[in-house]
């Protein structure tokens, strides 16, 4: 049945059909990245990593999430590895990295939701031409099966190119806010990284001022 369908849409369904096999890989992989993400997620992790660079334990925080595929860890990591050097753009590289990932085959299905309605049009205007131009030809006798046919492959076109940018549309708004979310807790993340790295400098400092300080008093002492 929907093989015959797809044959009297004309050829414009095979361009439609390619979009289709496209759309429907995208968005295969991209539940199962979702999936994996999920799993991956350890939210244990990150306070902990919050912790022990709250207290300046920076090697240990290092270990403890050196192998950990989770993306907000993995971004945190590369901030703690260039602590002595600009941990804001280490921290925006990484998370940029990550967002990559989670923005992979999402222009797929926005040229689906574009390009099937479009291609579906196409179909319409090919499938009314061939309509029109039959009965163009002045003999209509034993050409109404023609006709219809050109009606019908135009309706058809555009019933399966809308069908693809609808299956492509809903996935898509929920992908790009899967993202967004990734996105605003990567920020955050990064954020609260930067403070306690910050705060745990200021620490020192004024540990080895009050110490230097001692020292000088225990000079003049003496």
């Amino acid at each position: 049945m929907i093989y015959q369908l797809f044959l009297k849409g004309g050829p414009i369904m095979w361009p439609i059909l390619l979009l289709s096999i496209a759309t429907m890989a995208v968005l295969f992989e991209r539940f199962l990245f979702l999936l994996t993400e999920a799993r991956r997620s350890d939210i244990k992790l990150v306070r902990k990593i919050f912790e022990l660079a709250e207290h300046g334990r920076i090697h240990q925080a290092l270990a403890a999430g050196e192998k950990s595929k989770d993306a907000v860890v993995r971004v945190l990591v590369e901030g703690l590895r260039h602590k002595d050097g600009s941990v804001s753009d280490a921290l925006l590289e990484a998370a940029n990295a990550q967002l990559d990932r989670y923005n992979k085959g999402l222009v797929v299905l926005d040229t689906a939701v574009t390009l099937g309605p479009l291609l579906g049009l196409l179909g319409t205007v090919t499938g009314m031409m061939r309509a029109f131009s039959i009965v163009g030809g002045g003999e209509l006798a034993g050409k109404q099966a023609a006709i219809t046919g050109g009606v019908a492959e135009s309706l058809i076109a555009v019933s399966f190119g809308l069908t693809v940018a609808i299956v492509a549309i809903v996935p898509l708004n929920f992908f790009s806010s899967r993202m967004e979310t990734m996105r605003r807790q990567m920020e955050a993340a990064s954020t609260k990284l930067e403070m306690l790295l910050l705060r745990f400098a200021g620490r020192s400092s004024a540990d080895e001022e009050q110490v230097g300080a001692t020292a000088l008093g225990n000079e003049e002492g003496d």
